[in-house]
């Protein structure tokens, strides 16, 4: 009897060690991993969800853990592709509704600072950045809403860094003059 409850102890202990290292994980990264989920699925409940299944994934991977140098970029590439799997079709900017938002902005004499800030404005950029093609969209996300450095996302989406930069500056780019037009009365 004494044998056998020599032998339960060492595999409690490492299973108390993982439970303690996968809380510490969970601890330390699950707000990242939380705004990653929700940049790409835009949903509460369902960054939520993902998020839940980004730990399992990470909890089913632990012994990989001890061989990854950058434990913050190896959740977000995780979170990443969970998020981008789970991801329903992209919302397709509706020009009607566009317009008459940009009417209703403008019936409000509203100064461009005080539109820019205004939840209506904040509304029409987000659909603007969910049309925006996809390697876009992916690299300008990762970097306004975790501000995540041009290296980072290069990790989470396995491109050069150079590309991260040209697509950002792209995405920026394609978003200025989207927004220009709406606001100068011109329909997408």
């Amino acid at each position: 009897m004494l044998e056998q409850v020599a032998l339960i102890e060492p595999t409690a202990d490492a299973d108390k060690v993982a439970e303690v290292a996968l809380e510490n994980l969970v601890r330390d990264h699950a707000r990242l991993v939380f705004k990653i989920a929700y940049s790409v699925l835009r949903n509460h409940h369902d960054a939520e969800d993902a998020t839940q299944e980004i730990f399992l994934r990470a909890m089913r991977h632990q012994r990989e853990l001890s061989e990854v140098r950058d434990v913050r970029a190896w959740l977000a590439r995780i979170a990443w592709r969970v998020a981008v799997d789970q991801r329903r079709t992209p919302a397709r900017l509706d020009d009607l509704n566009a317009s008459a938002e940009i009417e209703e902005l403008r019936s409000h004499r509203a100064g461009a600072e005080q539109a820019a800030i205004g939840v209506q404005m904040l509304a029409l950029t987000e659909r603007l950045i969910a049309n925006l093609p996809a390697e876009l969209r992916d690299a300008l996300t990762l970097s306004t809403v975790e501000e995540m450095t041009s290296a980072e996302i290069a990790v989470v989406l396995s491109i050069p860094e150079a590309s991260v930069r040209t697509r950002i500056f792209r995405a920026r780019k394609l978003l200025k003059e989207k927004l220009a037009s709406l606001l100068e009365g011109n329909v997408l």
